[in-house]
């Protein structure tokens, strides 16, 4: 098993905690579909969160990232795909792009797939995500992934879905199998009926701007509540989608008659002899439901009520922050540009409940309204239902099936001091064009009815009637204490982790030492550590990725930094996509360690997976952000603080000045060696490559 020994690597107080509060034999939804896919398990070992396991998944999908991936493959070494049947290729993100280097790219990807016999998907037939819903290899009770961070979305179908990274994949190609950590499981309650008027964007919305202080970062959810029944599959693929922005690293639905019926339906669209979405595969489904166990153990339960739910809005900026359509309608806030399309909201009741609120209307003058289809299959079935020629008569801006505008590529992007409002999934700064643009997030029929109105406002409004009542939303949270012996357990467990940390392998250095440099801000997202117009450009070379590392957040940082510098940040570092860049970008700069308050889940796993070191003390970045407190802000500051890590004692100290006076000690998490051993190798895929 090539993930044996890193499995038993890094027991923290966190992994000891989880451990200690699943000490029983229940099992979680989550836990159960781990335990058909995890390998090499010792004899009647139940796994649990906060355990490392080596999965091997149903599928893997990647999109425009498989060429680089495809490098990453063939430099392990590797001549043949482990398992051709468990990988996909669907070429989404830059479908706009007809130049020779992005056309040879995909040529590449095309020519790789007909060799190695993998299922491929050109560019036009539709976004990966939904590719993957559609087809069957997002299936209930799967375990399946995919090199992009919107993979979440396949829990709407009941199949866990969750990132990995480029470097993952290339081990799933090359092995069939990556390494997991299962994270605290969360369950969010889901009570009441939605009103009408409120859809699934609205319900995720909401959960993302009421919870807002990373209460289910890197945690995996489960969805659960007597009324899902009446939450449609196209509404849960939005809410599951969407549960990434939230911090979470899957939003898992259970399976039920609404699921049942909707594949019902499927197999009569797509035939009786479809190799996954089939009468036999979902009669195994109907007839082995798998739901948690009484008594299964939760990090923490969550609780909407979806009743006391009107539109939400997201915005600017940040999923972080939303208001209700009513209170932004009346503040009378210009559109430039509205966006109908991504995996998060293209499908076709999307696409339907858009074209009603602008039929017979006409986009406001100088509003932009771009639409893109999820696929080609629901561009098929919008024509056939009059939806589309409805938007198109509107005024709306057909683009291909494919993400476009939603990654910043391609048409319609934002320009300078413009404000878009957008049916997808992400709004950070700079993302979907300029930095000093404002991006707005909210369900189909709210973008269209904006772009009608020329202002951020209501379908009600176009209609001439008045804004819908705005109610106080109704919402809990509740967190198990640990009582003494969870306490004493868990202390026990650090204790025990450093007093073994003595063992420094040959090549990986005793000790790391730098000046700190501030970047204070919480959330600093992947599109501003690596510019997302970058990312897909596969020969992007070292100097201009440290040119342009982490210009969205401050263009005057790349001045301000140099070599051996270590970044101190706040909390939920790296959230966002799953591009490796993010890593190598820091590394290019030659820094080798990233201190904040805590880390975005994949920009952990890019780090291991590059051989970035990362190290969370949020006890530093409070110290700082109070030393600073009545300073002017900058956004990158140079502290004049040092910090050494000394590996073989798990200590961190911190002085004002090279040699001045110790401002912190803390003891940090062990360092195995089996970690130690991927930064040794430069990484994942040089580990990889020397088991090979």
């Amino acid at each position: 098993m090539i993930f044996g020994n890193l499995a038993r690597t890094r027991l923290s107080m966190r992994q000891a905690t989880l451990r200690r509060l699943a000490s029983t034999s229940a099992q979680n939804l989550t836990e159960k579909l781990v335990q058909r896919f995890a390998v090499g398990l010792p004899e009647g070992k139940a796994i649990r969160a906060g355990d490392y396991v080596s999965i091997r998944p149903s599928h893997c999908m990647s999109h425009d990232n498989t060429w680089p991936v495809a490098l990453k493959f063939m430099g392990l070494g590797a001549t043949k795909i482990k398992d051709n049947r468990q990988v996909v290729y669907t070429l989404d993100h830059d479908v706009q792009n007809k130049t020779e280097k992005n056309l040879e790219k995909y040529t590449n990807i095309e020519k790789f797939a007909k060799k190695h016999g993998v299922d491929f998907y050109p560019a036009g037939s539709g976004i990966g995500h939904q590719i993957m819903v559609e087809q069957g290899y997002a299936f209930p009770y799967n375990l399946t992934v995919a090199s992009d961070s919107h993979s979440n979305m396949y829990g709407g179908v009941g199949c866990l879905g969750t990132p990995i990274v480029r470097t993952d994949a290339a081990s799933i190609w090359a092995t069939g199998q990556t390494w997991w950590q299962i994270p605290p499981v969360a369950k969010v309650e889901l009570v009441g009926t939605m009103p009408e008027g409120v859809s699934g964007k609205d319900v995720i919305v909401a959960l993302c701007g009421m919870f807002n202080n990373d209460e289910v970062l890197n945690h995996a959810i489960e969805f659960v509540g007597s009324e899902l029944a009446k939450i449609s599959v196209d509404e849960r693929l939005t809410i599951a989608n969407m549960t990434t922005e939230w911090g979470a690293l899957s939003g898992l639905f259970p399976v039920d008659e609404t699921l049942i019926s909707w594949y019902t339906n499927r197999i009569l669209r797509l035939g009786p002899n479809h190799a996954r979405v089939n009468n036999q595969s979902l009669d195994n489904v109907r007839n082995n439901i798998v739901k948690a166990d009484e008594g299964a153990t939760y990090a923490k339960h969550l609780t909407l009520d979806l009743s006391t739910l009107s539109p939400y809005v997201s915005g600017p900026n940040s999923v972080k922050v939303s208001n209700s359509l009513t209170t932004l309608a009346k503040q009378n806030i210009p559109v430039h540009k509205a966006y109908l399309v991504s995996c998060t909201n293209s499908r076709l009741s999307d696409i339907e409940a858009a074209a009603a609120v602008v039929k017979g209307k006409k986009v406001f003058p100088g509003v932009e309204f771009y639409i893109a289809p999820a696929s080609t299959n629901v561009l098929a079935d919008a024509k056939a239902s009059g939806a589309w020629k409805d938007l198109l008569e509107a005024g709306g801006i057909p683009l291909p099936a494919g993400c476009g505008p939603c990654i910043g590529l391609g048409a319609g992007l934002l320009k300078d001091g413009e404000v878009g409002i957008s049916a997808t999934n992400r709004n950070f700064k700079g993302r979907m064009g300029s930095k000093d643009a404002k991006a707005y997030l909210a369900s189909p029929a709210v973008v269209a009815a904006s772009a009608v109105l020329g202002r951020i406002g209501s379908p009600a409004e176009v209609e001439g009637k008045s804004l819908p009542e705005s109610d106080q939303i109704k919402y809990t949270i509740t967190i198990p204490e640990l009582n003494a012996a969870d306490a004493a357990a868990a202390a026990d467990a650090s204790a025990a982790a450093a007093a073994s940390a003595g063992s420094v392998l040959e090549g990986f250095p005793a000790s790391i030492t730098g000046e700190l440099v501030l970047c204070d801000a919480d959330n600093i997202n992947t599109d501003g550590i690596y510019p997302g117009k970058y990312t897909y450009q596969d020969d992007v070379p070292r100097e201009k990725m440290a040119e342009v590392c982490m210009e969205n957040y401050d263009a005057e940082f790349g001045q301000k930094t140099g070599a051996g510098d270590i970044i101190i940040s706040g909390f939920n570092f790296g959230t966002g996509s799953s591009r490796e860049q993010a890593a190598t970008a820091i590394l290019a700069r030659d820094m080798k360690l990233v201190v904040a308050g805590s880390f975005g889940n994949i920009f952990s796993r890019n780090s291991i997976n590059n051989a970035l070191l990362t190290l969370e003390i949020p006890a530093l970045i409070n110290m700082l952000r109070e030393k600073y407190a009545a300073s002017e802000p900058e956004l990158t500051r140079r502290t004049g603080w040092f910090l050494t890590w000394d590996v073989p004692t798990a200590t961190v100290t911190v002085r004002h000045g090279r040699e001045g006076e110790v401002v912190l000690t803390q003891k940090v998490g062990e360092l195995g060696q089996n970690l130690q051993e991927i930064i040794v190798k430069g990484g994942l895929e040089g580990w990889v490559k020397a088991q090979l």
